[in-house]
């Protein structure tokens, strides 16, 4: 069994280290083309990708203390914290951005770069989720669940975002980057109160 726990530990190791790699590079184009095309979802979905590198690389902290309980029990619960009031952060910038731009009608720019991230992103993002949930189930890992978690709620975002730029795109609404924005928020912002409680998706 322990041969067994060691040679999943070391699979969600390697999961974690394709989060932080695949989060990296999301992050930049996304940010990236964000900023060019004045949109404020597809710098938010960037923020949010370099959030899942924090938490993918506090999952390896956490798993570097796996053999030993109550240190497993600790770390999961700092890691957990740390994510959270990054959530909250993310989520008061995207609100405020959101709100400025529809106050001033602001419209962004056709990002192509930006529609072809998301949608790259809504299909790879669950299947990295179903991975890490059967290694969190298998080691019993509460920690690995919420990360789980983390990269399916980037699923959901992915499919906001990628709508709000069609929307853009083919029909001209202003205002659907905005409102795709806004539409994270509540999401954003309940993950991170979660994570500041220090409270797993399966708790």
């Amino acid at each position: 069994m322990t041969s067994e726990r060691a040679a999943l530990a070391r699979r969600g190791r390697r999961l974690e280290y394709f989060t932080i790699g695949w989060n990296c590079l999301e992050g930049l184009v996304a940010v990236g083309a964000g900023v060019i095309a004045g949109s404020i979802s597809l710098v938010g979905f960037g923020a949010d990708s370099f959030i899942e590198v924090t938490s993918g690389a506090a999952l390896l902290w956490r798993m570097a203390g796996d053999v030993d309980p109550c240190q497993r029990e600790r770390r999961e619960q700092v890691a957990l914290r740390i994510v959270g009031a990054c959530f909250l952060a993310l989520a008061a910038y995207v609100a405020q951005g959101a709100i400025r731009d529809l106050a001033s009608h602001t419209a962004s720019e056709t990002s192509l770069p930006g529609i072809a991230v998301a949608g790259t992103s809504l299909v790879v993002m669950p299947l990295l989720s179903r991975a890490k949930r059967r290694v969190g189930r298998a080691l019993g890992s509460a920690a690995m669940h919420a990360d789980a978690r983390q990269t399916e709620f980037c699923t959901y975002l992915s499919a906001i975002l990628l709508g709000g730029l069609l929307l853009n795109a083919a029909v001209g609404l202003w205002w659907a980057d905005a409102v795709a924005a806004l539409i994270m928020v509540p999401v954003i912002a309940k993950e991170g109160l979660d994570g500041i409680k220090g409270r797993a998706c399966c708790d």
